[in-house]
């Protein structure tokens, strides 16, 4: 763990994590994929003090029941949020299973450029077969072919990160030098289903690599900063957590809490004649607001964080920001992001270093052995 500090992160997609959040939403239903709502929730999650903010993605509408649907590529969502925020980081969800890695790694560099090293990815897949037919690809068939891809994705990813040498743009007027072409780097990745050259086209992100998040049981612990973790009850996800063998663990939480206006479960029967809130396995607390403080307290004790799912976005985000946030923060169990500081330093994450500039160091030792040989 990075120590006291619990980073918190909220899903903000569509209007919240029932799947007829919508009917108790502040505004119509046209106005949820708007720019104005987009960058208000953001700001929201901001000037609270959260950590991260991700937006779940995939080819296929939300959802398959009689409620309104739709949403924006969370990539394009993440590059306006980027220039509308400051501090808090910004993670789209970005499947693997169909999408070429070379184009999502560059998607993901340019993010992390635009937000000034603000910039995470959460890596998923694509497990309806109808998505294959929609992206106009073959169908990747059972979990070990999707992880299949996800692992190389991410891997080929990575690579590209590393293609381009942090100092190899050279922006040179007096020599009409752009780039310094012996720091651009093939990565000469193959896999069992597609090879990669490179470089990519675009230069090293600034915090060298982003920060990966995703399910350790989809892909290779090695290849992730974050791994997300489920489980029914404190004992379940402390045991995920153990198991996780990355860097830094989030626990899934999805919440309900008490408003103004209605108890927490008032609103979850409300939105239940309509649709049911399905049990996806994670951590699920419904009642007020000083009841999750102290889960989250104990959750402190297994984690590094937690990514929260609201009910219903416009009336639990405010619940957070109001009483949640201010009180962990009053236990010293919360620290905001600090402006001009990259998402791995508020993680506690070292920025690596290249892989390839790394080899072409020469050790120092064998640099006054060659000297002793010329002598």
């Amino acid at each position: 763990m990075s120590g006291s500090a619990l980073h918190l992160a909220v899903e903000i997609d569509g209007d919240g994590a029932h799947p007829a959040a919508w009917r108790r939403a502040a505004h119509s239903p046209d106005r949820l994929l708007t720019p104005r709502r987009v960058s208000r929730v953001a700001a929201a999650a901001e000037n609270a003090g959260f950590t991260l903010i991700t937006l779940d993605d995939g080819v296929l509408p939300p959802g398959t029941g009689p409620d309104p649907v739709g949403r924006i590529g969370a990539v394009e969502r993440a590059a306006f949020v980027a220039a509308s925020t400051s501090t808090i980081g910004i993670a789209p969800v970005v499947p693997l299973t169909y999408a070429e890695p070379f184009h999502v790694s560059g998607q993901l560099a340019s993010l992390d450029h635009i937000s000034a090293g603000r910039a995470g990815w959460v890596v998923t897949e694509e497990e309806r077969p109808e998505a294959a037919r929609a992206w106009g690809r073959p169908l990747v068939d059972g979990a070990e072919a999707r992880g299949r891809e996800s692992r190389d994705g991410v891997e080929v990813a990575r690579a590209l990160w590393d293609s381009w040498e942090d100092d190899a743009v050279v922006r040179s007027v007096a020599t009409s030098r752009y780039l310094d072409r012996d720091r651009l780097h093939y990565i000469d990745f193959t896999g069992e289903t597609y090879a990669v050259k490179g470089p990519a086209i675009v230069p090293r992100p600034p915090q060298g690599q982003l920060v990966v998040l995703g399910r350790p049981d989809r892909v290779p612990a090695d290849l992730l900063d974050v791994a997300l973790v489920e489980g029914r009850d404190l004992q379940a996800v402390a045991s995920a957590a153990a198991k996780a063998g990355t860097p830094r663990v989030l626990a899934e939480v999805e919440v309900a809490l008490d408003t103004p206006d209605a108890t927490a479960a008032e609103r979850v029967a409300d939105l239940e004649r309509h649709a049911p809130w399905a049990d996806r396995g994670r951590l699920r607390h419904i009642g007020p607001a000083e009841q999750l403080v102290s889960l989250l307290q104990e959750l402190s004790s297994y984690v590094d964080g937690v990514r929260l799912r609201p009910l219903v976005l416009d009336e639990d985000l405010p619940v957070l920001s109001r009483l949640v946030l201010p009180a962990l923060s009053e236990r010293r169990l919360v620290a905001r992001p600090l402006p001009g500081t990259s998402l791995r330093s508020t993680l506690g994450l070292e920025r690596p270093a290249n892989r390839f500039a790394a080899a072409t160091v020469t050790p120092v030792a064998s640099v006054a052995s060659a000297q002793e040989e010329l002598r």
